[in-house]
């Protein structure tokens, strides 16, 4: 990509380029995150071991299930849904093995040296993200409101509820 004209906007540009010490793609990736994340917050966190580290854009107040199925009850995973346009896997993907059972459908995903699934890939939304809030680091959380849900009847529960499936959509 070659040099573009900003019109009267270019001393501006500059201005902000020089005054908070940024690169012309730092500075272009700021302005995009700010437009496309408008009303969200970046959130960032990891595994225990920091081998694993990720981004998230979300809501500062987050909407969490807590699920009853068989892994979820075993791994006391409580989970937000977001877009796979919304997660940035920032290290730690050669530290990542997966388990699947059952549908094979989701991915839970986890640190290989501690042990710790941050993230993973729900079956309710294969093409999104499930976050574990308690994996963020502090200080972007506002509120955490808590949602159970049925997984031991996945199927029905999964079809009654009216918003689960659009949450990892943009």
């Amino acid at each position: 990509p070659g040099p573009f004209d900003l019109g009267a906007q270019s001393g501006r540009w500059a201005a902000f380029q020089e005054r908070h010490r940024l690169s012309c793609e730092e500075a272009a990736r700021l302005l995009l995150d700010a437009y496309e994340y408008r009303g969200l917050v970046k959130h960032t966190g990891g595994c225990h071991c920091g081998a694993v580290r990720f981004e998230v854009w979300a809501s500062a107040d987050l909407h969490v299930f807590n699920c009853n199925c068989s892994i979820c009850t075993k791994k006391q995973n409580r989970h937000f849904i977001v877009p796979a346009s919304r997660f940035k896997l920032l290290k730690g993907a050669d530290n990542l093995t997966t388990y699947t059972f059952n549908t094979h459908r989701a991915q839970h995903t986890f640190c290989k040296t501690c042990g710790v699934q941050s993230f993973y890939t729900p079956r309710s939304n294969p093409d999104g993200y499930g976050i574990a809030p308690h994996c963020l680091d502090d200080g972007t959380v506002q509120t955490i409101v808590t949602e159970d849900i049925n997984g031991k009847e996945w199927e029905k529960a999964v079809k009654e509820h009216k918003t689960i499936r659009d949450m990892s959509k943009p």
